[in-house]
């Protein structure tokens, strides 16, 4: 658990970027470098995690650490993984309401988003070589890339749609016949105290402080969206935005952007930004507490009701998940999964690498295309010399990921304090 906890919060401080960065820092650290899983498993847990509603690399981490270590390991994962993420983005939020910029923060942040653009590329390169073999699985890599990319095709369809094609072209595949049986037991109590944990907040707000509460309101209200986030952050961002500008009045348009930005820049899953939504509510309409303390408060309900519920579908599914590595009948259906998984985390990367290399998109206008492209001449010379500086310490150099990112965020730093960027 020791050794856990290390490397744990290891990928936590580096899973900047998206889900393909923080899919790819934990593919390195465990398949890669410790082998405490096998690509297989590893593809299995990941497939079964991009199904679900909620942060995917959120319960890929729980996953992963249930199956490394019990239920204490997968508490330990996805707890730890988002953590960091969370305290940085509240003390942004902090310094967001008292002084109105965070420029040094940012600077070493950007510095970070350049080394992780770098690792995404070494970690695809990766996945890649070992999932993708054969032209069926290059064929389904490369449509779920331009399904998504091109067309904006809903996440989910294009899942389903990799599991039914892999079913038809993999149909003779057959599971490995060395497969590790080890699976950690859960009790049934386990689902139920992890149901109880996020539910009765929420109903002991409604009780407390009424219907009307800001409390109550965020509780529920983000209870709902953690449940119905399928296809990751940017799928619901633009539900969150309306309902806490227009409908609730809780933040300004402007301040849903500001969120964003800050959640980009910080560790752990994008969906972080519902935090700021949070604090910036409570912060605002509670009469209880000193505004910073109910912004803080507002900010830790908000993420503990976006959270809690990924725990309970990972301990209440994966024992049966885990059963059916062995069945030969969606052996192919997997495999069409894992195929459209790189093709997914290609597509994250793309997203991510053109919104850092480029400071402004534009929409290609042709029907039937949902394609969004970098206007060429508005490329940031900072933010592409320190991705080429990233890709020469991380290919070149063979510099490991500490050091990367330490250079790379000291690199930052002293930028923004010479130069003054706004990254």
């Amino acid at each position: 658990m020791r050794e856990a906890l290390r490397v744990w919060l290891k990928v936590a401080f580096l899973s900047f970027g998206g889900p393909a960065a923080q899919i790819g820092v934990m593919q390195r650290l465990i398949v890669d470098e410790k082998g405490w899983l096998d690509q297989t498993r590893f593809n299995h847990a990941l497939n079964f995690c991009m199904l679900l509603p909620g942060p995917e690399a959120q319960q890929l981490a729980t996953y992963v650490g249930w199956l490394l270590n019990g239920v204490r390991g997968g508490l330990l994962a996805g707890i730890i993984f988002v953590l960091p993420g969370a305290l940085i983005m509240l003390a942004l939020s902090l310094m967001y309401v008292t002084f109105g910029q965070v420029s040094l923060v940012e600077g070493a942040l950007f510095g970070l988003k350049c080394a992780v653009l770098a690792i995404v590329a070494q970690a695809l390169m990766r996945m890649a070589g070992k999932v993708v073999h054969g032209m069926a699985a290059m064929s389904i890599s490369a449509l779920a890339l331009v399904a998504m990319f091109v067309f904006g095709l809903p996440f989910p369809l294009i899942v389903l749609s990799a599991a039914v094609i892999g079913l038809i072209a993999f149909r003779h595949s057959r599971p490995a016949s060395d497969l590790d049986t080890h699976t950690p037991s859960i009790s049934k109590r386990v689902p139920i105290s992890v149901a109880l944990a996020w539910l009765l907040p929420v109903v002991g707000l409604m009780l407390w402080a009424g219907r009307e509460s800001v409390w109550t309101q965020l509780a529920e209200y983000f209870s709902l969206v953690s449940v119905l986030s399928f296809g990751g952050a940017y799928a619901v961002l633009a539900w969150v935005a309306q309902y806490a500008a227009e409908t609730r009045e809780w933040i300004a348009a402007g301040e849903m952007l500001d969120g964003l930005g800050l959640a980009e820049t910080t560790p752990g899953p994008l969906i972080l930004v519902t935090q700021f939504v949070g604090f910036l509510a409570a912060w605002r309409h509670d009469e209880l507490f000193h505004p910073l303390l109910a912004g803080s408060l507002g900010a830790m309900l908000t993420t503990w009701v976006m959270f809690a519920p990924s725990f309970l579908w990972i301990f209440l599914l994966a024992p049966r998940v885990e059963k059916l590595r062995g069945n030969a009948r969606i052996a192919g259906a997997l495999r069409g999964i894992t195929a459209a998984v790189v093709g997914i985390i290609a597509n994250l990367a793309l997203w991510f690498g053109l919104r850092l290399l480029f400071t402004e998109q534009r929409p290609l206008d042709i029907t039937g295309l949902d394609l969004t492209l970098p206007v060429l001449n508005s490329i940031d010379p900072w933010a592409l010399t320190l991705t080429l500086l990233a890709i020469v310490l991380l290919f070149g150099l063979k510099t490991g990921l500490i050091t990367t990112v330490a250079v790379m965020a000291g690199i930052g730093m002293v930028l923004e304090l010479i130069f003054g960027l706004q990254p």
